[in-house]
């Protein structure tokens, strides 16, 4: 679930609140282990994505830093070759232990 939480700070462009909203939902639902909440804990859950959302875009707003802003495209390229290199090496595993 948390895999899909990125790096949000000191990009460029910078993170929209919907993409700040986004990993707000996904970092509730890892907490609550409730990828799907029942009705009678939605308010909960949204109230809290809300507040986390919050919270976060004034982290971000107060964050200071002298480095320069990285590139999506190149986070972009970075996390789909980190992606290959992982199914490499599962398919290299795999093939080991159908040899042996």
């Amino acid at each position: 679930m948390c895999r899909n939480i990125k790096r949000l700070h000191n990009l460029s462009p910078a993170a929209t609140e919907e993409e700040v909203r986004a990993s707000a939902l996904q970092y509730v639902r890892k907490i609550s282990g409730m990828p799907k909440p029942s009705q009678a804990n939605q308010d909960a859950i949204a109230a809290a994505v809300e507040a986390i959302t919050a919270l976060s875009m004034t982290l971000l707003d107060e964050l200071v830093t002298k480095a320069p802003p990285k590139s999506r495209e190149e986070q972009a390229a970075q996390a789909k070759a980190r992606g290959q290199a992982r199914e490499a090496r599962m398919r290299a595993k795999l093939a080991q232990e159908m040899g042996t």
